[in-house]
């Protein structure tokens, strides 16, 4: 069963049991398939650009709940850290600190990378080898430390 399947069967379920954060959640993330797949003029998605539109979703709310939480807004960030967690359960298991650094060590050294200009090639090495599984900012203090 491909992912975009596996949602919307979860939408159905979440539909019937009446779970309405689940419904907002995966409402949002079927309307962004549909759009991409109009965008695309495809009749469906790879796992791969499904999963790239639930990162996107994820740091979406992951920067809204940072934003409530800075303004007092604790009603909406935890509206949002609801969603948040609605939608991690699509993602794959994130990388441990130290597996991370090792995806890290090893895309500098494939690419030779000596210095702060070859963030970007890093950064880039390490969020198309592990998708989905990678904290961009964890990521990007980890890649910056380790070339200055």
């Amino acid at each position: 069963m491909s992912l975009s399947q596996k949602i919307d069967k979860d939408y159905i379920e979440a539909y019937k049991a009446k779970s309405k954060v689940k419904i907002a959640v995966l409402r949002h993330l079927k309307t962004a398939i549909k759009n991409r797949m109009v965008d695309e003029r495809s009749d469906s998605l790879s796992d791969d650009v499904v999963l790239d539109l639930i990162a996107k979703q994820v740091k979406q709310r992951k920067d809204s709940f940072e934003q409530y939480t800075k303004a007092g807004r604790d009603d909406l960030a935890q509206v949002e850290a609801e969603e948040l967690a609605a939608l991690e359960t699509y993602l794959p298991q994130a990388l441990s600190d130290e597996d991370l650094e090792k995806a890290i060590d090893k895309a500098i050294a494939d690419l030779g990378a000596s210095s702060i200009a070859d963030m970007g090639k890093v950064m880039q090495a390490v969020l198309n080898a592990h998708k989905g599984q990678v904290d961009g900012k964890k990521a990007s203090g980890l890649v910056k430390s380790k070339l200055s």
